[in-house]
Order: C-alpha cells, then sequence, then structure tokens
C-alpha cells in the first residue's frame, strides 16, 4: 500500500506515518518544516519504506506524480496553532485553502482515484454554544475583523473543495473534523494547551491558565486518532462525508490544569491570564467544544483505547525523561 502525507513530520502527520510504517505500507511525506519538524520523522529515515521531500504544498513539482501513485492521501498539511494563525493570518488562508486544492487537483489529475482524507477542524463550529456538536448543523464564524477566524475559514473551503471534487469527478474524499488532538510530539510553541501546561508543571513553573479557564474542551489521544482514521478512509461509506473525530468527555481547563498539576505532583501555582494578554486585544475565545460522535462509531465501530488521565501520566513521563528527572 502507497501512502501519501501531506504535513507528515507535524504532530498528527508523523504519528499517521509510524501507524502505516508498522503495518508495511510505503509511505512518501512532504513537509516545508515551518511547523513540522525533522526531529518527528528521524526514526523513520532508515526505514526502506519510508521517503522524505522537504517542500511546499504549493510549489513542490513532485506532486502530481506522487499523488497518482498513492493508494491513500491524509492531507495535514497547513498553518496551525493560534499563536501561528494570529501572526501569519496572510499565510494561515494561503497555504491551508490553495495547498489543499492543488492537492486535490494533482490526485484528480492523475487518472488515479486514492483514498483522501482532508484534515478540517472543530474550529468551522464557529461560536456555537449547543453542544456536541453534529455534522450537518448550519456553521457561522465569526467577524472577519477578528484574525482568529482564519483557520475556520480555511478549513470550511477545505471541506467545500473536498465535497465539490467528491461530487463533480467521484473522488473517495472523506472530510474530517479533528477536536483537539494531544499526545507525544504535539509543542506547546504554537499555543497548544496540553504539552504547555505538562512542561509547566513538570518543571513546577506557573501553569498558565488563559481567560477564567471556565472554556471546555474534549481531548483525543492521537494514538486513537490516528487508528479512527485508518478506520474511515478505508471505508466506502466515508466518501464524500464529513466527520467529527476526537473524543467526548468534556473538561474545562482550569480542571484540565488541576489535572495535569495532580498527577505530576507538581508545586505549581495555576494563574490566569487576560485573553488580551495572551493573544492581543480583541481576541474572541470559544467557550464549547464537544463533538456528537455517532458518525464516527457507525463508521468504524472504534473504542478509544487512551484516557485523558492515561495520555496525561504518559506525556509526564516522557517530560522527566527528557527533562532527565527521575520518574
Amino acid at each position: 500500500m502507497h501512502i501519501l502525507v501531506t504535513g507528515g513530520a507535524g504532530f498528527i502527520g508523523s504519528h499517521i506515518v509510524e501507524y502505516h510504517l508498522a503495518k508495511g505500507n510505503k509511505v512518501h511525506v512532504l513537509d516545508d518544516l515551518s511547523t513540522g519538524s525533522q526531529e518527528n520523522i528521524l526514526p523513520f529515515m532508515e526505514n526502506p519504506n519510508f521517503r522524505f521531500d522537504q517542500a511546499d504544498v504549493l510549489t513542490w513539482k513532485g506532486l502530481d506524480k506522487t499523488a497518482a501513485w498513492a493508494d491513500y492521501i491524509y492531507h495535514m498539511a497547513a498553518v496551525v496553532g493560534l499563536f501561528k494563525v494570529l501572526s501569519e493570518p496572510v499565510k494561515t488562508l494561503a497555504v491551508n485553502i490553495a495547498g489543499c486544492e492543488r492537492l486535490l487537483r494533482a490526485a484528480q489529475a492523475g487518472n488515479w482515484n486514492p483514498n483522501i482524507t482532508i484534515a478540517s477542524s472543530s474550529e468551522v463550529y464557529g461560536k456555537k454554544t449547543v453542544a456536541p456538536f453534529q455534522e450537518d448543523v448550519e456553521l457561522t464564524v465569526g467577524s472577519i475583523h477578528s484574525l482568529r477566524w482564519n483557520y475556520a475559514t480555511s478549513k470550511l473551503a477545505n471541506e467545500t473543495f473536498g465535497f465539490s471534487y467528491s461530487r463533480k469527478f467521484k473522488m473517495n474524499i472523506t472530510m474530517v473534523r479533528l477536536f483537539n488532538t494531544i499526545g507525544p510530539r504535539q509543542t506547546g510553541r504554537y499555543g497548544m494547551v496540553v504539552p504547555r501546561f505538562i512542561e509547566q508543571a513538570v518543571s513546577n513553573k506557573p501553569i498558565t491558565v488563559f481567560g477564567d479557564g471556565k472554556q471546555s474542551r474534549c481531548f483525543c489521544d492521537v494514538r486513537d486518532t490516528v487508528a479512527m482514521l485508518d478506520k474511515l478512509s478505508s471505508n466506502p461509506a466515508s466518501k464524500g462525508q464529513v466527520v467529527n473525530l476526537g473524543n467526548d468527555r468534556e473538561i474545562s481547563i482550569r480542571e484540565l490544569a488541576a489535572l495535569v498539576k495532580e498527577r505530576a505532583g507538581s508545586s505549581s501555582q495555576i494563574i490566569y491570564i487576560p485573553y488580551e494578554e495572551a493573544y492581543g486585544e480583541g481576541f474572541e475565545d470559544i467557550q464549547k467544544r464537544k463533538p456528537s460522535l455517532e458518525k464516527l462509531f457507525e463508521l468504524t465501530q472504534y473504542k478509544h483505547k487512551w484516557k485523558l488521565e492515561d495520555t496525561i501520566d504518559d506525556l509526564i513521563a516522557r517530560a522527566r525523561k527528557f527533562q532527565g528527572q527521575e520518574a
């Protein structure tokens, strides 16, 4: 089996690579390393089934040939993380929208119909507060005057491209709305909350909660995420569908901070930082992000293997090992 992973040196992408190499598949990664890291894929470099091209999905000359080679394509290449989205609003739109369309155009032109999975995001649900969110609800994002919505806008465009190519050309395309994936190799550098909390707790630094911490999220271990992605991508019933993918256990950010502190046995103080200080003036946060997983379970029959506490314990142990601490 031939697998193409755009953004394959990123957090989720590198786990997709690891998963498919373990199954004996041939995997080709495309990544410009703007947010991904070569360190994430370093263990795979000597694997004869692995190939890596450091290049931009917008300009890479090998895209047509590789898209025609692949049986499965996971399109993960994107500008991600709130810090990155707010600091690079134009690049967010250009890379996320044009990159997806170029990939679909290349796949369609290859006279081959690979199974394509497009990574979308829970951000497309915008300001909705009635949870759990179902895939067929009407979507309205915030004002264009707030740059934080550029990411959601780009992901909605990706979904629309996916639907359009699927219907016009009968292509095998599935759109997945990812809800707060966490796990090994994730960095807090671009605003991801769990790795930031872990690093702060293990170092006994203040745990920084943005806002009042009452906003809630649902976190899914990346090892569950990639297993569900595999089941979705290989299921003909998922083609032309948008599917929520994550875990539906809800927890507030202040509860998450307390949980990380407790599991780490940390002496860290939990402090609260105003949104304006963290993200800049006029920032809007979302109070709820809880998915309906009915469609996901119907299509995959998957049962999550990782509880939030288990993931946090694993990440704490990894962080301590990295810092040379005793477990």
